[in-house]
């Protein structure tokens, strides 16, 4: 299954915004064209005057070293104003810092407090970051069902992470009775969006007919395509099952991930891009 994020999201929030919509909106096409260093110069007067998405991508470039040098503290400052504000993006990449110890001490407890006020906001990476604190007994006692829980929330909003790791409970029966064909289904959904991991496991269960007839050429095209985004766990696993494939097998296996193409992903990106209008400063 798949991690916490260990790295904030980096899609950039839109804002509503009177005085401020035209010096964001010239921000936000400098980001659209990857000019980091005039996003920069347009956002730090908008922040310093209170614009909480300013704030909250400032931080973002900040962390990444976007435009400027890496500054862990300018990045958590940053994020805590915006954060405290009650904004959920600031809120979930706060947690990430202290999970990590990214500029700061490293605090499990902390991490778990800003995710829990970030997916109360329904802010699906902090639902899904939420979900894997409980799931490992990261600052808080390890809670199956409560991952479970959280991984869910995410998962309906085909956030494709949680949704891999909604199946990796099913198929292990953590929290929820032992399932592999929910499994099967919710790795395809997450697959189908173009998640490696869930590509790779998607694989297993075709080649190993867990929760879905055994199906190699299947499961070569799932790995095939979870090897084209860097997996290399799927690469062995690709190496293990063709040895039970023909030639035959192995074009149209593929032949299928050639044609093969992701189905639009509506949670956030780790692109740089404008998100969903966020609530005025």
């Amino acid at each position: 299954m798949r991690g916490v994020l260990l790295a904030a999201s980096i899609a950039l929030a839109a804002s509503a915004g009177g005085a401020f919509a035209g010096p964001f909106e010239d921000a936000e096409a400098a980001l659209a064209r990857g000019d980091y260093a005039t996003a920069l110069q347009l956002l730090h007067p908008l922040a310093a005057e209170g614009h909480t998405s300013a704030q909250a991508n400032l931080g973002i470039l900040y962390q990444f070293g976007r435009g400027t040098a890496q500054n862990y503290a300018e990045a958590l400052k940053w994020y805590r104003i915006a954060a405290d504000k009650g904004f959920g993006r600031a809120q979930n990449n706060l947690g990430i810092m202290y999970q990590n110890g990214y500029g700061i001490s490293q605090n499990y407890t902390e991490a778990v407090k800003w995710y829990r006020r970030a997916a109360e906001l329904d802010y699906v990476e902090a639902e899904y970051n939420l979900a894997n604190m409980y799931q490992k007994g990261l600052g808080v006692p390890q809670d199956y069902a409560e991952a479970v829980k959280w991984y869910r929330i995410a998962a309906e909003q085909r956030y494709a992470p949680a949704q891999n790791n909604l199946g990796g409970m099913y198929q292990q029966g953590l929290g929820v009775p032992q399932d592999s064909a929910e499994a099967v289904r919710l790795y395809r959904h997450a697959a189908d969006q173009g998640e490696s991991l869930a590509q790779n496991n998607l694989g297993i269960m075709y080649a190993t007919g867990q929760g879905i007839p055994q199906d190699h050429v299947q499961a070569y095209m799932w790995f095939s395509l979870a090897v084209s985004l860097g997996n290399q766990v799927a690469k062995a696993n690709r190496d293990k099952v063709v040895e039970f494939m023909n030639q035959a097998q192995i074009a149209a296996a593929e032949k299928l991930a050639r044609e093969w193409t992701p189905q639009p992903v509506t949670g956030p990106s780790i692109l740089i891009r404008p998100a969903k209008p966020a609530p005025s400063p």
